[in-house]
């Protein structure tokens, strides 16, 4: 299948990587990448000679969150057209957390916002220690309501409250702290730390290893279709508030919102 922004290719042992392609935007989030995200996790999760799947960036960035363009049309939508847009990016990130494969996050620099969200479907993320993170949507008068279930899932609840409020930007040592990432390297280790984390499926029962992830997911935090219906409401409801018409404005106007310090 091709894609215009992943790419998903296979190497030795089945372990096949999903890389956010568009590095000349540092892999924001478009409408476009979602249905390919979505459409790459059906493709891998049916795929037996698939053992493992790396996710990562292309280019200097993991992930900036939501692109321009697609936030600047989703404010001049109507509530059911931000339901349905929010509600394919809900539903992307619930094929890769219910992938039945291990997914390692290989975290090759920045995420913000929803790059944040695809961090967290990830069984284990290993980042470079020269990363930054953060919740950066309440800036923009905005909630990061969609990708909550899973991040709430990842930090659990204190930890979350910690960082998810305030879009306070926060480095790779924190991260690991709030349970984000499980390790923070040097760049020129982080090829080394993945292998490490991908090495150990290579021994286990593929049907074993999903059978155990499903029951992880079974046992842990439910994220059904009520819980996604309800985030993507929250998010709808954030759209339609002063702060989000003033903070959306202001982000494009290039000027401080009303309430910035």
């Amino acid at each position: 299948m091709n894609f215009e922004t992943i790419r998903v290719t296979t190497e030795e042992f089945g372990v096949a990587s999903l890389t956010l392609s568009r590095p000349d935007k540092h892999n924001a989030i478009s409408e476009q990448m979602i249905l390919e995200l979505a459409s790459a996790a059906r493709l891998l999760a049916n795929d037996n000679a698939v053992r493992a799947v790396v996710l990562t960036g292309e280019g200097e960035s993991f992930c900036a969150g939501a692109d321009l363009a697609w936030m600047r049309a989703q404010a001049s939508t109507a509530r059911d057209e931000r339901i349905a847009g929010a509600s394919k990016l809900a539903l992307a990130l619930r094929a890769l957390n219910e992938l039945p494969k291990p997914l390692i996050g290989r975290i090759n620099g920045q995420a913000f916002g929803g790059g944040l969200g695809l961090m967290s479907v990830c069984d284990v993320a290993v980042a470079v220690d020269t990363a930054r993170f953060g919740f950066t949507e309440v800036r923009l008068g905005l909630i990061p309501a969609t990708i909550f279930p899973y991040v709430l899932a990842r930090m659990g609840e204190a930890h979350a409250r910690r960082v998810f409020m305030s879009a306070r930007i926060f480095d790779a040592n924190e991260a690991c702290e709030l349970r984000l990432i499980s390790r923070a390297v040097p760049q020129d280790d982080l090829d080394a730390a993945v292998h490490a984390e991908v090495r150990p499926y290579r021994s286990a029962s593929p049907q074993a290893v999903a059978a155990a992830k499903a029951l992880a997911r079974r046992l842990g935090p439910t994220i059904d279709d009520t819980i996604i219906g309800e985030t993507v409401a929250f998010l709808a409801d954030a759209w339609e508030t002063t702060d989000a018409a003033e903070g959306i404005k202001a982000f494009f106007d290039r000027r401080r919102p009303r309430w910035q310090a």
